[in-house]
This record gives structure tokens, sequence and C-alpha cells, in this order.
């Protein structure tokens, strides 16, 4: 009796670690499935980070060709603009006042040898295409002063005529005392205005009073 007791034991025993082999071999089984999903996981991810790193690269070079042919022709127009503004002052240099006409910088002057009014040398002035000078400084000054070589004054385009006691230019600004000396102005011009390249030259003449 106790033989058969052991045999049945030996025989339980035996048969149970099949049983736990199993349990095993499907632990082992879902660790490995789910270390395989994982590793898809991460390889999808790797792989869209390489697409995107991708694309981003591609953007940057799209850019930096697109900023590269933008500089490439602010660069043309530049030498263009360079260009264009040697002519330019190249015609301006070039420029020559009417013959009997002086000049200084973007300014001819004439003087006429008539004596006239203010009014009539107004007039004079204008059909030659002028008017009477407005001064703007004292190098236009101490120029026009040089220009003349009489004790004769001369008229400017200076006047009174709208409001009398005040003094005008004849492009209706007023009279400032800055590039004059006590008593003055006590002399006379011519002024015409007139576009040349991207200048306001003033042709001018002078006229005897």
């Amino acid at each position: 009796m106790d033989n058969d007791e052991n045999t049945y034991a030996n025989a339980s025993s035996f048969s149970a670690s099949p049983r736990e082999g199993a349990i095993y071999f499907q632990w082992w089984k879902r660790a490995s499935r789910a270390a395989a999903v994982c590793l898809g996981l991460l390889c999808v991810l790797l792989l869209a980070g390489i697409i995107s790193l991708s694309v981003y690269q591609r953007n940057q070079s799209t850019s930096y060709n697109n900023l590269t042919k933008a500089r490439d022709q602010l660069q043309k127009e530049r030498d263009q603009l360079q260009k264009e503004r040697e002519t330019l002052n190249k015609k301006i240099k070039g420029r020559r006042c009417p013959e009997g006409w002086r000049e200084f910088e973007f300014s001819c002057y004439y003087i006429t040898k008539e004596n006239k009014t203010w009014t009539k040398s107004s007039e004079e002035c204008q059909k030659l295409g002028a008017d009477l000078v407005i001064i703007n400084s004292k190098e236009e000054k101490a120029f026009i002063n040089r220009l003349y070589q009489t004790k004769n004054d001369v008229w400017i385009g200076l006047t009174d005529s709208v409001t009398e006691g005040t003094w005008k230019w004849v492009d209706g600004t007023p009279l400032t005392t800055a590039n004059w000396g006590k008593g003055q102005p006590n002399k006379i011009v011519h002024t015409h205005k007139q576009l040349i390249s991207l200048k306001c030259c003033a042709q001018m003449c002078l006229h005897p009073c």
C-alpha cells in the first residue's frame, strides 16, 4: 500500500513539471512579442524622424537657394543703379550753361547790361526762361558779388509787392537775414528753376537797376 502511495506521489510530481514548463514558455513568448512590438514602434519613430529631417533639410536647402538668388538679384540691381548714378553724375558734370552765362554749383547766372525797373527786369529774365534770383547761401552771395564788376546795383528776386514791408522771394519764401550783413540785401538778380536729372537747378540772371 505504501508503494502505491509513493508511486502516485512520484507520478504527481512528474506530471507537474510539464505544466510549469508550459507556463514559463508562454511568459517568454509574451515577453518576446512585447519586445518585438516596442522594436517595431522604435523603427517607425526612427523612420518618421529620418523623413522629417530629410524634409527639413530639403526646405532649408530651398530657402538657401532662394536667398542666394535674391542676393544675386539685389547685387545686379545695385550695380545697375551705380551705373545709372555714374551716368547722371557725368551728365551733370558735363552740363554747360548757355553762352554768356556763368555757372556756380547747379546754377547758371547772367548779367544784363540794360538798366530797368524791378518789374521790367523780372519780365526780361522770364523771357530768357529765368527770373530774379533767390540767394540761398553766403557762398552764392559771394559768387554774385564777384560776378558783376560795376558799381551799379543789381536786382534780386526779393519784393514786398504783396504786403508792403514784408519781404519775400519770388518763390514766396520769406526773407531771412542769416546770409546778409547790416543794411543788406541791397543788390539784385533773377532765377529760373529747372529739373535736370534728379537735381533742382536754378538758372539765373542779374539785371542792373
